[in-house]
């Protein structure tokens, strides 16, 4: 059985799960903080033995691609190159606001609830600032993917009609800045490695591959560095 080994690493989780046909197989998890560098060889290395074990081959890498966080996005990105170049299989991208959109779709429908709903995932940048899409309940874009600074007239075009769900770890900041009737706030909503599943599924059956040589994640910003503060000044 031909197998997918999918990985985020583009918010303080840092999950890495095997699939199949769009199934996850197995899945690990570390949500004690910006530990990406420890924990995503020790994953990979589990699933990989889980694969040989029991006889499954896996076909190539799909990776979260961001916008995210600079540093995870870093480190997912070099090990899943490193692990395509040392397997000779393909590389996946997909970008990471649509995989938390795809995994509260498939939560609302099962619920049965707001299917004419939109879908707002959010990711924490800087001060009132996220990095943010607007998804309908069949992924389609309603919003590209952008950088905000939340006030309170963020959305509110599309909230004057539809309800919006936000979610994700900059959420949590613009409760107070949005607050229409049309405005739903879900809490607890990471980029997971298993929500990658179908994606990176129909993305191998179509050969959507990345170039492995030049892949780059999507930072949607530049990455400002700051200088350390000299002691004793």
């Amino acid at each position: 059985m031909n197998t997918i080994l999918n990985i985020d690493t583009s918010t303080t989780v840092c999950s890495v799960a095997l699939s199949a046909e769009g199934e996850c197989l197995s899945m690990r998890k570390d949500e004690s903080g910006n530990n990406h560098s420890r924990v995503i060889g020790v994953f990979t290395q589990q699933l990989l033995q889980e694969a040989e074990s029991k006889g499954w081959k896996v076909a190539a890498v799909a990776l979260s691609q961001g916008p995210g966080s600079y540093t995870g996005l870093r480190i997912g990105t070099s090990f899943a190159k490193g692990l395509c170049y040392g397997m000779d299989i393909p590389l996946i991208a997909i970008p990471t606001l649509k995989i938390m959109a795809w995994a509260v779709a498939q939560r609302l429908k099962a619920e049965g609830v707001h299917t004419d709903a939109l879908l707002c995932p959010m990711i924490d940048a800087r001060r009132m600032e996220v990095y943010s899409a607007v998804y309908d309940m069949e992924l389609n874009e309603a919003e590209a993917v952008s950088a905000k600074i939340i006030d309170q007239e963020s959305f509110s075009d599309l909230l004057a009609n539809r309800k919006i769900y936000f979610f994700g770890n900059g959420s949590n900041k613009c409760k107070d800045a949005i607050t229409s009737h049309n405005a739903i706030f879900i809490d607890g909503v990471n980029p997971l490695a298993v929500d990658m599943a179908v994606m990176a599924h129909e993305a191998y059956n179509k050969k959507e591959f990345a170039d492995v040589a030049y892949f780059e994640p999507f930072y949607l910003k530049d990455f400002i560095a700051t200088k350390p503060k000299r002691l004793g000044v």
